[in-house]
Formats: structure tokens, C-alpha cells, sequence
């Protein structure tokens, strides 16, 4: 499943209000209709590890790229980084509910963010990811993207890299893969998902989770 790096290459960065790029048509659209087939099956919001569910054979190449070296030294080209040897935590979303998409800037353990939708078509006015110039404003944006199916977004963390978005309910699908500071951080971080999915599962067993929109 190749990702179209050459689109990635020749996408110029923003530096306003902080460095980011977004790429549309990073995923060939058989290749976005495979990688939904073969998404997690996670009916809960929230973020998980991908092992956390079961998943095919397409978005498990999918995941391969999207971890591959050549992929991580283009971000560090594009966002002058020295990302060699950082670790990289991959996460997935499948669902989204109202208090998803509140206004934040990423934690600080992260070099870099990347993220890549997997969606049909967006229609909705929520879910659209803002670029934002504070940390106050939902509508002070700079830009918003629409998370279709084949676009990744990319963006180097730092105190002021503020993002979120309108609410919205229902399916939103991504790949996050986060750079992050160190090995020790990284597995910190997986083993809290890990359990946070543990408990998820447990409370949706006995009915204490929210029902799937």
C-alpha cells in the first residue's frame, strides 16, 4: 500500500501560525477503500493501539508505511527535525463524541504529529480539524481540513501547535503516529493506552460505556 511521498515532498510547509502541511491524495483511493474495510472494529470513542482490535491485512501494510523510515525522514526534512532513532507511537480512532476535538497543542513528550483520515467523503461541519492561532478560539483558524479519506496532516509540536475541532458524533477514523522524545515516554505512553483500552472494553461489557453513536 504506497504512500505518495512525492506529494508529501513537493507540499510546501506553513510557518503560520506554527509549522504544518497538509497533504490531500496521500493514499490512492483503492487504497483508502481497503484500508476502511480493514480498519480496527472498535465501536468505542477514544484512542487506541491498533493491536487493541482486530484488524486485515490492508491497514496492517498500511500501518507498516506509515512507520516506515523513508516516511519519518521526510517529516524531519519538511519540520527540521532530527528524528533518528525516535520512537514512534501509533494510535488509532474510530469513533468520535461530543468532547472530542477540544482545543489543545499536544504533549510535550512529542517531537511531531502525523495524522492520516480515513473516512468516506466529509459532509459534516464538525469534525473538521482547525489549525489554530490560540488556544482560545475554535473559530480563529488558519486553516481547516476536512478529514477525507487519503489526507494527512502533519505538524511539528511546540507550546503554540493549538488545534481541535466543532463537535461532531460519530464515525471519524484516523492513523496518529507521534515522534516522540524518547523510548521510555513512548512505552510509558502504550502502556497507558493499553490499559485504557483494557478498561473501556470492560466497562462496555458490563454496560457502563457509552453507547456507539
Amino acid at each position: 500500500m504506497p504512500l505518495n511521498l512525492e506529494a508529501f515532498r513537493a507540499t510546501p510547509l506553513n510557518t503560520v501560525p506554527y509549522p504544518h502541511l497538509v497533504v490531500p491524495g496521500f493514499l490512492a483511493q483503492s487504497d483508502i477503500e481497503a484500508a476502511i474495510r480493514d480498519f480496527p472494529h472498535l465501536d468505542m470513542a477514544g484512542l487506541f493501539l491498533p493491536e487493541a482490535a482486530d484488524y486485515g491485512p490492508a491497514f496492517g501494510r498500511l500501518l507498516e508505511e506509515m512507520e516506515s523510515p523513508e516516511l519519518r525522514e521526510l517529516v524531519g526534512e519538511k519540520l527540521g527535525l532530527d528524528l533518528r532513532g525516535r520512537p514512534a507511537l501509533v494510535t488509532v480512532r474510530a469513533r468520535c463524541q461530543e468532547k472530542d476535538g477540544r482545543i489543545h497543542a499536544d504533549s510535550k513528550f512529542k517531537l511531531a504529529t502525523l495524522l492520516l483520515y480515513l473516512n468516506e467523503p466529509w459532509e459534516a461541519d464538525g469534525g473538521r480539524l482547525r489549525i489554530l492561532r490560540s488556544g482560545e478560539d475554535i473559530e480563529d483558524y488558519a486553516a481547516e481540513v476536512p478529514p477525507a479519506g487519503g489526507t494527512l496532516v502533519c505538524f511539528k509540536v511546540q507550546a503554540d501547535s493549538w488545534h481541535g475541532h466543532k463537535p461532531f458524533i460519530g464515525t471519524r477514523r484516523y492513523i496518529m503516529v507521534n515522534y516522540c522524545q524518547d523510548e521510555a515516554v513512548r512505552d510509558s505512553e502504550m502502556a497507558r493506552h493499553r490499559l485504557s483500552g483494557q478498561m473501556k472494553k470492560f466497562k462496555r461489557a458490563f454496560g457502563l460505556g457509552p453507547a456507539a453513536a
